[in-house]
């Protein structure tokens, strides 16, 4: 699992950094002096590996309260990698995907209903959890 996670957080980088050389109408150059740059470089791969093992350990519990509730807040940090990989995409590359395939009305819309479902289903997840946890 270690050799994976390495080579996954080196691919990422690597794969910015080359996106960093070659720069194209509308993208943006990355700025390693920057604190930004490098909060959104770290932060993915960490952000994934929470999500893997938010799956994992829902899976583990095998159902069961605990389990649902960890499944909901896996299913609600899954929702919320992608809207951080989207973050990304549009902060590194200037372009903002939700509004490019969707127009800027709906690509609003759908991005605000994914910030509700991430707190939605989290909320559940951590509430179901702690309902359980006073009895």
């Amino acid at each position: 699992m270690k050799t994976k996670t390495i080579l996954f957080i080196v691919s990422i980088l690597g794969a910015v950094s080359l996106q960093a050389q070659h720069t194209h109408e509308g993208m943006k150059t990355l700025d390693f002096t920057q604190m930004n740059t490098w909060f959104g470089l770290v932060e993915l791969p960490f952000l994934f590996i929470c999500m893997y093992y938010a799956f994992k350990t829902a899976t583990t519990l095998k159902g069961g309260v605990f389990g649902k509730g960890m499944s909901l807040m896996a299913w609600g940090f899954l929702v919320m990698g992608i809207g951080h990989l989207h973050m990304q995409i549009e902060h590194f590359l200037g372009i903002n995907i939700f509004n490019h395939l969707l127009g800027e009305t709906l690509g609003s819309i759908v991005w605000f209903l994914a910030l509700v479902t991430t707190w939605v289903l989290s909320g559940l997840g951590f509430y179901q959890i702690y309902a359980v946890s006073k009895k």
